[in-house]
């Protein structure tokens, strides 16, 4: 009779998964990360009157951003800029990564364009989409027969 620890089992399999796992080549196991999913995570929030749209975007000035309002897609936008290299010093290390990206939200009729407002502040880009009077008064209670 062979008696097996079944520790010792478990620990080679999770050992040959993260080897596994952590030695796929860098080319491979970023290519989804780095072309899907840079663009920045948002909130959206609602209130009474208004909307509140917001992107977090450290590292940034409120210059690098382009917002738009066309044909019911808002659109923020950034475009990464090429570094000025410096000859006083030399970069050991970098991580600090800022891609282009353009991130669009459906905005219907119930919101007042003319008065949707921006404002970049500690790394994140607020938005502000106020609601149509109209649109404010719409929630009413509903009586069920």
């Amino acid at each position: 009779m062979v008696n097996v620890n079944s520790r010792m089992v478990a620990n080679n399999i999770d050992n040959l998964l993260s080897d596994l796992f952590n030695n796929i080549p860098k080319a491979l196991s970023n290519t989804w990360k780095d072309e899907r999913s840079h663009f920045p995570p948002a909130n959206i929030l609602e209130t009474k009157d208004a909307y509140h749209l917001e992107l977090n975007v450290p590292g940034r000035t409120k210059e690098d951003f382009k917002v738009s309002l066309e044909d019911g897609q808002l659109k923020i936008n950034f475009e990464q800029k090429n570094e000025e290299k410096q000859e006083d010093y030399k970069t050991i290390r970098r991580e600090f990564n800022y891609k282009s990206f353009t991130r669009s939200f459906q905005v219907d009729d119930t919101i007042q364009a003319e008065n949707i407002k921006a404002r970049y502040e500690n790394g994140i880009l607020k938005l502000l989409l106020p609601k149509k009077e109209q649109a404010k008064e719409s929630n009413k209670h509903i009586t069920i027969l």
